[in-house]
């Protein structure tokens, strides 16, 4: 599920521009790792040698050794980032441990309870990444992974977060041209607004079926904080899977790890607002959420 990532230079970057190259191997070593923008952009030699304005040869030599100290791997298709910087990306990003950390006990009840593949994921650019996935023997049907990322506008995940966010958000972060997965993916911004504001008049839940992988149905809802959304938590099943009957289950373990992230939540009594930013919305009370559910499933998907 991962998108393989380049960096697209102009032909003549590799020639002399006339600047002085950096003159410690600190600062050269520093300019290559910053070519390498996250943990699925794959580059060649020369276009690590155009990106950075560095001789060829000294590119080389410096990849060698970085690949010698694991800050990048070499492989068939490129070299990447290796499991040092990956390590400290880990490290760096403390609140996605925390919300792994407080998600777990919810993620394991709702897969117990239901018998589906339970995600958790966050919002990275345009893409969903997923923190964590439990299931059972569905699970390897399932073609998602930890670590793996997916498109944002052809998840329930994606759009569950997106729905928080104002229109100028989602267009820059999604981008004007959506790539359709499927043939039921959402493809272009329009179509994916008016979605957007189905799952706000629903309270957050999020529905795709068959928009990421054929034969995948998924429900969401976002982990909200007070300044937007932090994540977001699916059920998935097949294509085929009574998702509107276990969405009051997402519903309620998302708001449980929101307001254990974000303890404020609950004692707002005007929701702060940041325009142009985040939309905020009061989520629905369990009991508003139950009589919503029982509207019935025709206006739904």
């Amino acid at each position: 599920m991962s998108a393989v990532e380049s960096v697209e230079v102009p032909q003549d970057a590799g020639q002399k521009s006339g600047r002085e190259l950096p003159p410690s191997m600190v600062e050269r070593m520093t300019l290559i790792l910053d070519a390498f923008r996250g943990p699925t952009t794959r580059l060649t030699l020369e276009q690590v040698a155009r990106a950075t304005h560095l001789p060829r040869s000294t590119a080389h030599r410096i990849l060698d050794q970085l690949v010698k100290l694991s800050w990048l791997e070499h492989t068939a298709f490129g070299y990447a980032l290796g499991s040092r910087s990956l390590k400290l990306g880990d490290a760096g990003d403390r609140g996605s441990s925390d919300l792994r950390a407080e998600a777990a006990p919810m993620l394991h009840d709702l897969m117990v309870r239901t018998g589906l593949v339970v995600h958790l994921a966050v919002l990275d650019e345009g893409q969903v990444h997923y923190l964590d996935k439990m299931g059972g023997r569905f699970a390897g049907a399932v073609p998602s992974r930890v670590g793996g990322r997916a498109p944002a506008h052809s998840t329930a995940l994606g759009k569950a977060m997106l729905a928080w966010l104002s229109a100028e958000a989602t267009d820059e972060i999604v981008g004007e041209a959506l790539d359709r997965s499927t043939r039921r993916t959402i493809g272009d911004l329009s179509t994916l607004h008016q979605e957007l504001h189905r799952i706000r008049g629903r309270g957050g839940l999020a529905f795709e079926r068959g928009e990421c992988f054929a034969n995948i149905a998924c429900v969401a809802a976002a982990v909200r904080g007070v300044d937007g959304p932090i994540g977001a938590i699916s059920l998935v099943g097949d294509a085929k899977a009574p998702l509107e009957r276990v969405a009051p289950l997402v519903a309620a373990a998302a708001r449980e790890v929101s307001r254990a992230l974000s303890p404020e939540l609950a004692q707002q009594v005007r929701p702060r607002r940041r325009p142009h930013t985040v939309i905020q919305q009061e989520t629905f009370s369990p009991e508003t959420m139950g009589r919503l559910m029982a509207v019935g499933r025709g206006g739904w998907m």
